[in-house]
């Protein structure tokens, strides 16, 4: 303290920034910041991933596409306007490795990136664009408390700061704690999710548009089964669906 205060403010600003950015180095050394696909270390302005690997990202531009592989999920078994995912999903894949991270590593900041990557993708983006509400797909209360956090809600929370749209995490409740989705067939999945969530209003009494978001889709199952809860309570809604990934397998 005696030999910062022997120093000019310029000399002292000098030494101030050099012990930073040493610091930061060592912090680098310790704890690198390393992409989450490939595990190179991240430099300048790169986040979660480095510039090679989000070149690399399989991008769907499925909002661009009226009748995309996601819509045809859907067609002759629920009523919506449209539906996109951000990327597609291969496993073993860069998709794979960003989903594996946000759900069960703890990496909570993939989320929130992800989700301002669909933001940014669907701007100006008729009818997505045109949301009242974003809406996420609720987590079972037990499964919420052991991970410590919805995942779609951290979607959510990087799209809702892109589109300005708000969120509304209380619209939809997870009822009962349902079986894993993973190793199951097309029409297990189907069965396992009927009746699974319940919907309260919330006070929301015009005929709402619903951006209705989960973080990956295979089978549209969860998202149809959201989807009749909220027809349920608002039978004039408009709702549309929108995916961190497309499971097209």
């Amino acid at each position: 303290m005696h030999y910062l205060g022997s120093m000019t403010d310029h000399s002292k600003k000098y030494f101030l920034n050099y012990l930073s950015g040493y610091w930061n180095d060592l912090i680098s050394l310790w704890y690198p910041n390393l992409c989450a696909s490939c595990n190179r270390n991240l430099v300048g302005n790169e986040q979660i991933i480095c510039t090679h690997c989000k070149a690399a990202l399989p991008l769907t531009s499925f909002h661009k596409i009226p009748g995309n592989a996601v819509e045809k999920v859907f067609w002759g078994k629920i009523n919506f306007e449209r539906a996109s995912a951000l990327l597609y999903f291969n496993k073993k894949g860069i998709t794979q490795q960003l989903i594996h991270k946000l759900k069960y590593k703890g990496r909570t900041d993939i989320g929130e990136w992800l989700g301002r990557l669909i933001g940014h993708e669907l701007i100006g983006t008729y009818p997505f664009c045109d949301a009242n509400y974003i809406v996420p797909v609720p987590l079972h209360h037990s499964k919420l408390r052991s991970r410590g956090y919805n995942q779609t809600d951290l979607l959510c929370n990087g799209m809702a700061e892109v589109l300005q749209i708000p969120i509304e995490r209380r619209l939809l409740r997870r009822v009962r704690k349902n079986e894993t989705q993973t190793h199951k067939s097309r029409l297990e999945r189907w069965r396992n999710v009927d009746e699974l969530f319940e919907c309260h209003p919330n006070g929301i009494t015009e005929n709402p548009r619903f951006l209705l978001v989960d973080d990956v889709i295979t089978t549209g199952a969860t998202l149809e089964a959201c989807a009749l809860a909220l027809y349920d309570s608002f039978p004039g809604a408009r709702i549309n669906f929108v995916c961190g990934a497309f499971a097209h397998y």
